[in-house]
């Protein structure tokens, strides 16, 4: 099996890409590979395969061998591997993911090479009981979760994978360990949750930290960074373009009130190659 290793903001995978199908066994191999001590190490197996609806399809192996429905930095990985690789020549192109359909992806081109992608990420869902949440509402805002004595309040945005953003007064020093893993797996979120904690700077500027579900702390969250500026116009707390400060870098996010899409922009960069 060839590999790419590639990162989008640190947020890193495994590309494999020549399959006609994703593998039976790629629970199994996202669990060996991902492994950073006996494996090759990542975040996320991802696998470009054909697509009957888009150019691409993209599927996403977490390193705890689950599946995501959708991930904004490995899709940039992706559009950059097909176009770097030769298997497009095209600078706008569709990928197929699992849980958000056919996305539109924008590249800019330089010597040749991608330099960033910006993706059409689509419309979030805000519906309570459709993130999924077991709150019955049609927007989820500052609701009240309680974990270990400690009361948070969160928003709910899906992106095609479901996240939970969390206001806190330092996010860049919030302490990750110890709540992400006990908010993820709350009842409150019956698939699950990728969660957010985020510190407002400025009307079009955010801190984020996340904790992914499948993966745990993370360097970068593309649908978390969507998420981010999402819930914080809800709130009323920063205007609808935003750069989401991450531990890996930034990225650049709108949402557009003509079409209610998000846009995300940010780079995608190769690591290395290798075969096993």
């Amino acid at each position: 099996m060839k590999f790419t290793k590639m990162h989008g903001l640190g947020n890193d995978f495994i590309v494999v890409a020549g399959e006609q199908q994703l593998p039976e066994n790629a629970a199994q191999l996202a669990i060996e590979l991902c492994n950073r001590f006996f494996g090759i190490g990542a975040d996320g197996l991802v696998y470009i395969l054909p697509s009957e609806i888009a150019d691409f399809r993209m599927r996403i192996i977490n390193s705890d061998g689950s599946e995501a429905e959708q991930c904004g930095n490995a899709i940039r990985c992706v559009a950059k591997y097909v176009y770097d690789n030769g298997l497009t020549n095209q600078e706008e192109i569709t990928i197929e993911t699992l849980g958000a359909g056919a996305q539109r992806v924008q590249l800019t081109v330089e010597s040749g090479k991608v330099q960033t992608v910006r993706v059409d990420m689509g419309e979030p869902i805000l519906s309570g009981l459709q993130v999924p949440t077991t709150v019955d509402a049609e927007q989820v805002i500052e609701h009240p979760v309680t974990v270990d004595g400690r009361e948070f309040r969160f928003t709910a945005v899906s992106m095609g994978n479901p996240h939970a953003v969390i206001y806190v007064d330092d996010a860049v020093n919030f302490d990750l360990a110890t709540w992400g893993p006990k908010l993820e797996t709350h009842p409150l979120f019956p698939r699950k949750i990728n969660v957010e904690f985020v510190t407002v700077k400025s009307r079009s500027h955010t801190d984020m930290r996340v904790w992914e579900r499948g993966a745990g702390p993370t360097l970068a969250c593309g649908t978390g960074a969507c998420a981010t500026v999402v819930s914080s116009v809800l709130n009323g707390l920063t205007d609808r373009t935003a750069t989401v400060s991450l531990k890996g870098g930034d990225l650049l996010i709108e949402w557009n009130e003509e079409d209610n899409h998000v846009y995300m922009t940010g780079p995608a960069a190769e690591v290395f190659r290798g075969s096993l």
